[in-house]
């Protein structure tokens, strides 16, 4: 659950790096991030695929997320997670459980979409790799390399729609061997959302165990 978070929350925030990058790379990620923060929201709906040939484990799921400045209400296997802000609400119908915690107290690789900007200004180098051809979408994909030789990450692919800026697909490859694939299946930007979308109703829940980490 935390991976696909920040794997989520990369794809509203785009990617700044060190300096003595690809040029062209930096280019086209300070427009996607730039054109990221220009929405008022973002809804995405994807598909998440973790794989891990040497163990002979594939997982594919999907779900959804919807995103305003820091808070989100994210749908995946079975389970809702809300962040109002302060706090994160993991709601599990088939626990009949509500675990509440604070977001200041998560720790790093739980990452907000504020601190997902600042912890990839830092984290990686990055450089143009390919570009496909998908469905008539031109993607180009820049590949981002942990600065930190003791990361888990191997490298990232990020791929981006050349013509709209949005992100379409992230990869992921960890060092043992996993590798993780996001693919936005629709991207919705500036929808009219409910004021209370990321207000967790307890009342909705009463004959829920509530558990309150704080």
């Amino acid at each position: 659950m935390k991976k696909l978070i920040i794997l989520l929350l990369s794809i509203t925030t785009g990617f700044t790096a060190i300096a003595q990058n690809d040029t062209k790379a930096k280019a086209l990620l300070d427009e996607v991030s730039a054109k990221a923060k220009n929405y008022d929201n973002i809804s995405i709906d994807f598909k998440y695929v973790l794989e891990n040939t040497e163990e002979n484990i594939k997982q594919e799921t999907r779900g959804d997320v919807i995103m305003q400045g820091d808070k989100y209400k994210l749908n995946i296997l079975g389970i809702t997670r809300i962040y109002d802000g302060k706090n994160i609400y993991s709601i599990s119908p088939e626990d009949e459980e509500v675990t509440i915690s604070k977001g200041s107290n998560e720790d790093e690789s739980t990452i907000t979409p504020s601190k997902m900007l600042s912890f990839y200004k830092d984290g990686f180098t990055y450089q143009m790799d390919i570009e496909q051809n998908v469905q008539g979408r031109k993607i180009q994909f820049v590949k981002l390399t942990p600065i930190d030789s003791n990361s888990e990450i191997k490298y990232v692919l990020l791929g981006i729609d050349v013509k709209t800026k949005h992100i379409y697909r992230l990869i992921e490859i960890g060092k043992n061997s996993t590798k993780t694939t996001l693919t936005v299946n629709s991207f919705k930007t500036n929808e009219t959302l409910s004021k209370t979308l990321f207000t967790f109703d307890q009342a909705k829940y009463k004959d829920y165990y509530i558990n309150k980490l704080d």
